[in-house]
């Protein structure tokens, strides 16, 4: 083979080499879905890469980004009950389940519909940004173990705003938490979980750096769904 054409063939493997182990290391550190997670999710079809519960399609769609190299079909659980509740859900797949690396992801599945949009950690200070900067249609905002950055001020929007934390969680920075409130409305609605981790509002077993909760995954599960579905039927408008 001629110097110019391995020195070519050099230049175009080489990147293809380290994407590849790039994604083999994310996956090897990605946190998969509980077996009950599972059997939640085997109410939900796949609609353009994103796993969708079914509810009714007259109400706001409930978009959901989730947290860093964390399986989306691990929030499948709450998701379910929300949906049975009367409110589809689309948990997005993002590439390396890194919802950063696609911030404007949820506009396939919002198209021209009224949304809510809500996230998980890392997930959720992205779908800060997203809803930012797509404001006609958004009718609240949900964030789980999260906050938005600077980039995603949210402290001028004009909707509901729900935020949910853990009091066993290990994960979350509640410094930057405390601080990122200056971000989110003055009538934001703040509930913390007695008992409840950072990896409780999924469901896939221990995250690195968390705590143990005091409760049970489910019963953090339940408590979850409860909040989600009374705060979207009390202060969403259809």
């Amino acid at each position: 083979m001629k110097k110019p054409l391995k020195w070519l063939l050099g230049i175009i493997i080489t990147p293809v080499v380290l994407v590849s182990l790039a994604v083999i290391f994310v996956r090897g550190k990605e946190y998969q879905p509980s077996s009950s997670a599972n059997i939640a999710a085997e109410n939900s079809t796949i609609v353009n890469n994103t796993i969708k519960f079914q509810g009714d399609d007259s109400r706001p769609k409930v978009i959901f980004y989730p947290g860093a190299l964390v399986d989306p079909q691990s929030y499948s659980i709450w998701a379910n009950k929300v949906a049975q509740a009367g409110f589809s859900v689309y948990i997005v797949r993002f590439p390396l389940d890194l919802a950063v690396l696609n911030v404007n992801a949820a506009s396939k599945i919002q198209g021209n519909s009224d949304y809510v949009i809500g996230g998980h950690s890392l997930g959720g200070t992205i779908a800060c940004r997203y809803a930012k900067n797509h404001q006609e249609k958004l009718k609240g905002v949900f964030l789980l173990a999260s906050y938005p950055e600077k980039k995603g001020n949210l402290h001028e929007i004009k909707v509901p705003i729900l935020s949910l934390t853990g009091t066993n969680d290990g994960v979350l920075n509640y410094t930057n938490y405390k601080k990122a409130k200056k971000l989110l409305p003055i009538n934001t609605i703040y509930e913390q979980i007695s008992g409840g981790n950072h990896a409780g509002f999924g469901s896939y077993g221990k995250q690195k750096g968390d705590n143990p909760a005091s409760i049970s995954n489910r019963k953090q599960q339940n408590i979850v769904s409860k909040l989600l579905i009374n705060w979207l039927n009390h202060s969403i408008s259809e």
